[in-house]
């Protein structure tokens, strides 16, 4: 059996905007093909609906009025080079920031 998995193009702690819509986000994880409900993606417009058989990306994201949690397509990503930090709420609990912009994952305590 060969396998079609892609190999996901961005990374967590990465910041990217959406390709059609007005916001951006930190992904805080991967799902390697979609793993969301059919009614999600029964929702979204048939004319920008994005194929099931690629990365999926969870992002904290923002965009002018609010914060919230967002799932989307590797094909509707694109990396964000604005250099401005993400404000969204959870940032601190998930990511620690870097003197040069980066957002790096926190180090999970084992016990």
């Amino acid at each position: 059996m060969v396998s079609t998995m892609k190999t996901a193009k961005f990374a967590i702690g990465q910041v990217v905007r959406h390709r059609l819509f007005p916001f951006r986000g930190i992904i805080f994880d991967v799902d390697p093909q979609f793993a969301n409900t059919d009614e999600w993606y029964e929702a979204i417009p048939a004319d920008v609906r994005p194929r099931k058989d690629q990365p999926f990306y969870h992002l904290l994201a923002e965009n002018s009025e609010t914060e919230y949690i967002a799932y989307v397509s590797e094909q509707n990503l694109l990396e964000d080079q604005s250099g401005e930090p993400v404000r969204h709420p959870q940032i601190k609990e998930m990511f620690d920031k870097k003197p040069d912009g980066r957002y790096e994952p926190k180090r999970q305590s084992r016990h």
